[in-house]
């Protein structure tokens, strides 16, 4: 029989050119969510993200148009992002129905917000409202003090635009004022702080535990923090230390800034020293956030010396703070101060109102080092009082509320943007285009250079692509310029390198 040797060595070279991969691959892990076609930077530590935008060069801040979440008058108003719905929540007292305290839950689109129907929580005369959101059982939990009743605190349930509650609880029956509350994340609890105006006007702070099954909150005993007449207690949660930060004005000890850390352990706290920040005699409307991205406490606060806004940068130390040099936002009498941390910009957010025009002003500041520095400022509103602040970590968007006196003091909210330009992309860090959907820290198959991506739109069959700063696709380069690839049709890219 005729023995053909060239189909033997056909089929060894069919064999080895199966063994080539048609679609050129690397697997690495994500650090934030790839999607499907999403073109792909390798980043210094190994692992994978989307291109994207950031932040750098800040310009001042814009805004868009402004929608009303009250028709009534609006006091003691106060927000909260609720991450698992991706709403905003502000909580406020309505002028034009007894003082009662509602809610009101925002859904921002764009530069857009919409509000649904108001809801109560509290029926009495409502005041120093405080919100946080707890991560550990998704809800949000509002302290309050009821002008009748004393010190409350309420658990609620964010659903659509509409919230329900589950029964209050009276954490202090004597007047409280000076409302604050954060949640503390690595203990899974609430931490509530008010002044006790039933024991000497004493900075007071309890810790409560939110059982989700039906909306109830469980509070451990009152711990004095300060053991004089104490305004303004604000908290706020360092992430990286875990610990509860709390400023103040200490009027038992001449109307000076303070702060103290405190350590939650069970249904309890304990703190450390007090630090002052301020000894000017007189430190006014303290507020306070905690930059994650640089791992300090940031606090505002009004100098009764001159009047003008400041903010000085704190950093925590097992348990205690040492602060930089404090920096002017504002010249001029300020008050009714508000802060929040965009975590995508990596800049911190303050609103006040300015008293000799009563203008609503937003600033954008940005931690180096123990300092911080400001951007100009942008005008939110004119004519308005009470105001807060918070950052929609979906929409990348921080929310502005205030009630508007020259509309009848309606509830309101703007949406705001920090505007900037930058990426992440270089010209020597793209790799490729992302196989599938993955979550962060998950395992990803990254398509290279020879690979067909096909899960593109709209392409142009023939044309050279480019990757934009935003990680998106066009025929016309962009600083830097990084070719993506020639697209083979409409929804398939030949990935290539120039």
């Amino acid at each position: 029989a005729e023995i053909n040797y060239l189909d033997g060595v056909t089929s060894n070279i069919q064999t080895q050119f199966n063994a080539i991969s048609p679609s050129p691959t690397f697997t690495a892990t994500a650090s934030g969510a790839l999607a499907n076609g999403d073109t792909v930077i390798v980043n210094s530590d190994g692992t994978v993200s989307a291109v994207s935008t950031t932040l750098s060069a800040l310009d001042p801040p814009t805004k868009g148009t402004a929608a009303e979440f009250e028709a009534g008058g609006t006091g003691s108003i106060t927000a909260v992002f609720d991450p698992d719905t991706n709403k905003v929540v502000v909580a406020y007292a309505d002028a034009g129905d007894s003082e009662k305290g509602k809610v009101a839950i925002g859904t921002v689109s764009g530069t857009s917000i919409s509000f649904g129907t108001p809801v109560e929580f509290n029926s009495g005369v409502t005041q120093y409202i405080r919100i946080t959101y707890d991560t550990n059982v998704n809800r949000i939990v509002i302290a309050y003090a009821d002008f009748a009743a004393g010190g409350h605190v309420i658990v609620g349930t964010v659903s659509g635009t509409s919230a329900s509650f589950g029964t209050r609880v009276q954490h202090n029956a004597a007047e409280t004022t000076y409302h604050g509350i954060t949640f503390d994340s690595s203990n899974n609890k609430v931490v509530i702080t008010f002044r006790d105006n039933g024991n000497s006007n004493y900075g007071t702070a309890m810790v409560g535990t939110v059982d989700s099954s039906d909306n109830s909150i469980s509070l451990g005993s009152e711990v004095v923090f300060n053991a004089g007449n104490t305004f303004y207690a604000i908290p706020t949660f360092d992430s990286s230390n875990n610990k509860v930060v709390i400023a103040y004005r200490d009027q038992g000890d001449s109307n000076k800034g303070k702060a103290i850390v405190g350590t939650v352990s069970g249904t309890s706290i304990s703190f450390g020293t007090a630090v002052v920040f301020d000894g000017n005699n007189g430190s006014e409307w303290t507020s306070a956030t905690f930059d994650s991205n640089s791992n300090k406490v940031v606090i505002f606060y009004q100098d009764d010396t001159d009047t003008e806004t400041n903010a000085i940068v704190g950093t925590v130390s097992g348990t205690s703070i040492s602060f930089g040099t404090a920096v002017q936002v504002l010249d001029g009498n300020n008050v009714y101060h508000s802060a929040t941390f965009n975590s995508d910009a990596n800049t911190v957010l303050v609103v006040l109102r300015e008293e000799t025009t009563n203008d609503i002003e937003l600033f954008v500041g940005t931690v180096s080092g123990t300092s911080i520095s400001f951007v100009t400022g942008l005008k939110v509103a004119e004519n308005a009082a009470q105001v807060a602040v918070v950052y929609d970590t979906n929409a990348q968007k921080g929310v502005v509320f205030y009630d508007d006196d020259d509309d009848s003091s309606k509830g309101k909210g703007v949406v705001t943007t920090v505007n900037g330009t930058g990426t992440t992309l270089t010209t020597e860090n793209y790799v490729g285009i992302a196989d599938a959907a993955y979550s962060n820290t998950n395992t990803a198959t990254i398509q290279t250079v020879g690979a067909v991506d096909d899960a593109q739109s709209s392409l142009t069959p023939g044309q050279l692509y480019y990757i934009q700063n935003d990680g998106s696709l066009s025929t016309t380069a962009a600083t830097p310029s990084v070719v993506a690839g020639v697209a083979i049709s409409s929804t398939k890219l030949l990935i290539s390198r120039a």
